[in-house]
């Protein structure tokens, strides 16, 4: 039995705050007219993640749809809301997304992180996929999960963060808690094996 740790996603309620896990890999943030409203948008990577993706936006209490963009690929994006701002002056410097300073990731902003980007490789790690139009984000966010105890390898022919290990893999599990119902499970990290204690 896992042990429930004080930074999963089941260990507070969720909120807006967590979709910056969304912005830790491709996802996008933007303010509208005078900077009153902003809208977060992802293209994912697997059409089937829509259902899950929106799902947890509603759960944060942010409605969102599935769209097709232009180039035929699968997007899930909010309408421009007041509630955002916050989130966008954190995560944004200009018109260019960065990660907040000394940044802490936890579970819950995991967790979308992994819905919206994540993927278990064919060596029984997992990775977690980059934003490749913003580069400087990616060594904070390495600092970020190696401070939860996730010390990734950066891939070198993608623009990925890769988990693996026992201990590593089970603490991500358990940092984001169980699969969502409407995502396939495959998509989810899950442990081969159980780490010695």
């Amino acid at each position: 039995m896992l042990q429930l740790s004080l930074f999963s996603a089941e260990a507070r309620p969720a909120g807006i705050a967590d979709l910056a896990g969304v912005l830790c890999g491709p996802g996008q943030i933007v303010r509208f007219g005078k900077g009153d409203q902003a809208r977060v948008s992802v293209v994912l990577a697997d059409p089937a993640r829509a259902a899950a993706v929106t799902a947890a936006f509603a759960a944060v209490g942010v409605a969102a749809q599935a769209v097709v963009t232009e180039n035929g690929a699968t997007a899930v994006r909010t309408a421009f809301r007041c509630d955002l701002v916050g989130l966008a002056k954190e995560w944004t410097r200009g018109a260019v997304k960065h990660v907040p300073t000394g940044w802490d990731i936890d579970g819950p902003a995991l967790r979308m992180w992994v819905l919206t980007a994540g993927r278990p490789d064919e060596r029984g790690g997992y990775l977690l996929s980059l934003d490749p139009q913003a580069p400087h984000t990616h060594l904070p966010l390495i600092g970020a999960l190696t401070r939860a105890g996730l010390p990734p390898a950066r891939m070198s022919r993608s623009d990925a963060l890769r988990i693996s290990g026992t201990r590593r893999v089970q603490r991500l599990v358990e940092l984001v808690g169980p699969p969502p119902a409407r995502l396939p499970v495959e998509l989810w990290p899950r442990c081969w094996g159980r780490a010695s204690a």
